[in-house]
């Protein structure tokens, strides 16, 4: 019986996908498209600038000692031979992080939920945080985001001062 891939990810313990998925071509990581517009141009705070250009005189080191076997696919964070990481690879690597933090494990995705969220509540507003998360709709974001209880007392608040005036 040969393997039929799900919509959404395989059961655990499938055989059938990852690397062995029927729907990759010719084995190996695929690269798709990404959902929305076609290009994507972030922007990152000043403070990450210097640390991103230490980065990458470690990647051309890296490139320069692979040599001819570095295939160039121009990713920032590629394998020590340029090709794209495994995800489970991605993965241990984040969770390597998360632990010499001392920050409880979480999935790798649940980064964006809690970028929108500060963002959130460092009073930005939703449309910008919608275009640094990348999203086509804004209630995609509406979803990621989550809003904190001084903010909502805030509103309260201001809402108490529209209909009934400012006690100052």
């Amino acid at each position: 019986m040969t393997h039929v891939c799900p919509t959404r990810t395989c059961p655990r313990g499938c055989t059938g996908h990852a690397d062995r998925c029927p729907k990759r071509t010719g084995g190996g990581i695929v690269f798709r498209q990404r959902k929305g517009r076609s290009r994507l141009t972030l922007q990152c705070p000043p403070e990450l600038l210097p640390i991103l250009r230490e980065h990458k005189k470690l990647q051309d080191a890296e490139r320069a000692e692979a040599g001819d076997l570095w295939e160039d696919h121009d990713l920032l964070f590629p394998t020590r031979r340029g090709r794209p990481m495994e995800r489970s690879e991605d993965d241990k690597m984040w969770k390597a992080l998360l632990n010499q933090a001392r920050v409880r494990e979480a999935r790798l995705h649940v980064a964006r939920h809690t970028a929108g969220t500060l963002l959130v509540e460092q009073g930005v507003h939703i449309r910008v945080v919608q275009e640094n998360l990348g999203h086509a709709r804004v209630t995609a974001t509406e979803r990621y985001t989550h809003v904190a209880s001084p903010q909502v007392k805030d509103a309260s608040a201001r809402m108490g001062a529209a209909l009934w005036g400012d006690d100052d």
